[in-house]
């Protein structure tokens, strides 16, 4: 007796889907959405990127200084590209630094500074373009929002949440035009 109703539960086929699907979508979801959060990482981190290079492009051929740009019309520089993620104002530093030669860069050994920072600190980076043949390093950090924290990417969060994408660019400026 106890056979037959074993062999009747073994051939029985009802809510095998089910089953299987319950087993295999947690896993399945939890694929996608790591997929499709590194995708939005590597979405970020390329447009902050961008904007740095355009950034440092306009300090290398002196288009800055010879314009007069202000720290705050190159700030606008860089978050019109980024400031589709998120407002500038909260999201975005922008750090340009001179150095008389290499060694000098290669001793500043200080961290790049975003908006997650003592307010104090985010109004004190430095605005120093340079002048020809001058060497200047150009940091930009972005604080973004994952779509999902609790999958992805494993990168540092800040206390509230979101993730820093820094990019830096490190270049000697042009003998431009004055």
């Amino acid at each position: 007796m106890a056979r037959s109703r074993f062999r009747r539960f073994a051939k029985n086929k009802k809510g095998a889907a089910a089953v299987e699907f319950a087993l295999i979508a947690p896993i399945f979801f939890a694929l996608m959405f790591s997929i499709l959060e590194a995708g939005w990482y590597f979405f970020i981190s390329s447009a902050v990127e961008q904007a740095n290079a355009n950034a440092a492009r306009l300090i290398r051929t002196g288009q800055v200084q010879n314009n007069g740009v202000t720290k705050e019309a190159f700030f606008n520089e860089v978050c019109d590209i980024v400031d589709t993620f998120g407002g500038c104002s909260e999201k975005l530093t922008v750090d340009v630094s001179r150095y008389a030669t290499f060694a000098a860069l290669a001793a500043d050994l200080s961290a790049p500074v975003c908006r997650d920072a003592d307010h104090d600190d985010v109004d004190a980076l430095p605005f120093g373009t340079g002048i020809q043949r001058e060497i200047v390093r150009v940091r930009v950090c972005f604080l973004y929002k994952p779509i999902n924290p609790g999958i992805g990417l494993n990168l540092d969060n800040t206390g509230d949440g979101h993730r820093k994408i820094v990019s830096i660019s490190i270049f000697r400026n042009e003998p431009y035009e004055d």
